[in-house]
């Protein structure tokens, strides 16, 4: 039988991430599951801005609840800890040019930040 990983073992097999982004796909915050189409959406607007790999690497994921439940679709992106309401597939796209790829967060769209 073969030991499992050890964590300094698992650390060299991943290249690190600059940012996480978190997109809600359930359907209590935004009815008709919009959510789904933009955590669609963000993989192929992370491919065409080259955020799948290299230094400025972006790492998508979706959860069904991030507790809001209203205002949605919502997007979280860390480590800043911004919190993005009524995303819609063109403010997706700001999201992924102004705050992933040039590092700028969208102002007028924020509702929530972690610590502020």
């Amino acid at each position: 039988m073969e030991t499992p990983p050890t964590a300094a073992r698992m650390r060299g097999l991943m290249e690190p991430y600059a940012r996480h982004v978190l997109v809600c796909t359930g359907g209590y915050c935004s009815p008709g599951h919009g959510g789904r189409e933009l955590y669609a959406h963000l993989a192929r607007l992370l491919q065409r801005e080259r955020l799948l790999f290299g230094p400025k690497r972006v790492k998508r994921g979706e959860t069904p609840c991030l507790g809001v439940c209203i205002g949605g679709p919502i997007v979280v992106v860390y480590p800043e800890g911004i919190w993005y309401a009524g995303v819609t597939p063109e403010l997706l796209e700001r999201i992924v040019v102004e705050h992933l790829r040039d590092g700028r967060v969208v102002e007028d769209a924020v509702f929530h930040r972690l610590n502020g």
